[in-house]
């Protein structure tokens, strides 16, 4: 028992002497070191350290983000496909190490003695028992290629933690848009309905100073095609409504609860606070979406080493030590101590030039991986300058519509006023009408813009989890003890 207790630790010792993967190495940043700083105040606050409990301010919102943490079905399954790489990875971590197999074993054989007729000449009775230790093929990893692999699998299984935070991050930023293209779609059936109230008004006058004698059938025509046309507006918003609320039930993963807090108007949705655009280079370390693509990148170099190992020989280990006796009482005794050793060689010689294809592959892989980091970081940034430049042009944008708004109004009121003086036409009010509305919709559009284009750069720049997400961690990493973790959303 001791000698195979040795072999073993020298195996192990001499294993995985050679790494013949390419070193890693994080290519270099594809765009600019830096934010337009025109577009880049200094921020007061990381978005890295705010869960969109801290970021949005409307609780029914909150509360439907709760509700989509817990239920949605996509973030079920990310978080279960986590699960499945860190099982995968331990497969593979645990052929580092050799499979040790006890196994017990008891046999008695009849032999018969001088004659076919057993009954006649006798027999002999034999009794054997064996118990041991044993280890079965263990590859001595000399070249690297089963700590590779092993490596191979841990950068997926850390790829796929990250890639299920960076959907964790693409569903709080789609139920934040969906919430406020509803609020917004809201806010213009309230738009629409007092609008159409105002035109009903303006029909009934209408009809009295057609019915008077006082106007043509013009001016009446024309209120009618006012009502009509709010009526189409009032209904395309009302399907709109309803088809949003469809699409939030889907994220929120059932029916949306009934006992939501009450909801804030789209106009008191603004957050104080300001964030820290950070540099490019920080983004590298924040975003999961950057971390899974580095990961990837890095599994792909580990398969280069494995793919290399593949041309060498591979030994492999075969061992056992026990005891065995013909008689039970007898078998753990001195005499009975058995053991085996055996090395196995294996030289590939020639396979039509499979092993040197595995490595081209390995070899194409690795610079599909470096194009694909190269673009989620160019995407990253310009998602980031994106949210930069729409928070300062956005905000301009409301504070010049919510003037014109203004001006409309009053525009609207004095052709009100002059047409019950008799001083302007009907098409003077008409106009007047209609371009108020244009700009009050074209309002609620672009506060909706705004707020939704705070959510995205809330979440380029890599957002945090929220505090209602419980981390469990988990030693997978056999050999070195890296402590990894996996996410469960309740």
């Amino acid at each position: 028992m001791k000698r195979i207790t040795s072999v073993s630790l020298l195996a192990l010792a001499l294993a995985g002497c050679v790494n013949m993967a390419p070193d890693h190495t994080r290519p270099a940043l594809a765009s600019a070191a830096a934010y337009d700083p025109a577009f880049a105040p200094d921020g007061t606050v990381t978005a890295a350290t705010l869960s969109y409990g801290d970021w949005f301010t409307d609780p029914r919102l909150v509360a439907l983000l709760d509700t989509a943490v817990a239920n949605n079905r996509d973030l079920m399954a990310a978080t279960a496909r986590i699960e499945q790489a860190r099982a995968q990875y331990r497969i593979q971590d645990s052929r580092r190490l050799p499979t040790a197999v006890a196994s017990a074993a008891a046999s008695r054989t009849r032999t018969p003695l001088g004659t076919l007729d057993s009954e006649a000449a006798g027999a002999v009775t034999t009794d054997r028992f064996d118990v041991g230790v044993g280890v079965t093929s263990f590859e001595l990893d000399f070249w690297g290629r089963v700590a590779n692999l092993s490596d191979a699998a841990r950068a997926q299984y850390l790829a796929t933690e990250a890639n299920q935070r960076a959907f964790y991050l693409s569903l709080i930023a789609d139920v934040a848009s969906t919430y406020f293209e509803l609020r917004e779609t809201e806010a213009q059936i309230d738009l629409a309905q007092a609008t159409l109230d105002s035109r009903r008004e303006g029909l009934r006058i209408a009809q009295l100073r057609l019915d008077a004698g006082v106007t043509s059938a013009l001016p009446y025509r024309q209120a009618e095609t006012l009502l009509t046309s709010a009526e189409q507006q009032l209904a395309a918003q009302q399907l709109a409504q309803a088809q949003l609320r469809n699409q939030l039930a889907v994220l929120v993963g059932g029916s949306i609860p009934t006992d939501l807090p009450g909801a804030m108007s789209l106009q008191s949705q603004g957050n104080a606070m300001v964030l820290d655009a950070g540099t490019p280079s920080e983004l590298l370390l924040v975003r999961p979406d950057l971390v899974a693509a580095e990961e990837q990148l890095r599994a792909a170099r580990a398969n280069i080493g494995a793919a290399r190992a593949a041309f060498f020989p591979t030994i492999s280990l075969t061992g056992s030590a026990g005891f065995a006796s013909s008689d039970l009482g007898d078998l753990f005794g001195s005499d009975g101590a058995t053991w085996s050793f055996g090395p196995t060689i294996s030289l590939p010689i020639f396979d039509w030039g499979a092993r040197e294809a595995d490595l081209d592959l390995a070899k194409a892989r690795e610079v599909e991986q470096v194009a694909l980091y190269e673009k989620a970081v160019q995407t990253a940034f310009r998602e980031v300058s994106d949210g930069l430049a729409g928070r300062r042009w956005l905000a301009q944008q409301v504070a010049a519509q919510e003037q014109g708004v203004a001006a409309q109004e009053r525009i609207a009121r004095l052709a009100r006023l002059r047409y019950r003086e008799g001083v302007a036409d009907y098409l003077e009010v008409l106009d007047a009408e209609r371009n108020l509305f244009t700009a009050q919709q074209q309002l609620l559009t672009t506060q909706r813009a705004f707020l939704q284009n705070g959510t995205s750069l809330f979440v380029a720049l890599g957002a945090a989890e929220t505090a209602r997400a419980e981390r469990v961690y988990h030693d997978v990493d056999l050999m070195g003890g890296v402590t990894a973790s996996s996410y469960r959303f309740h």
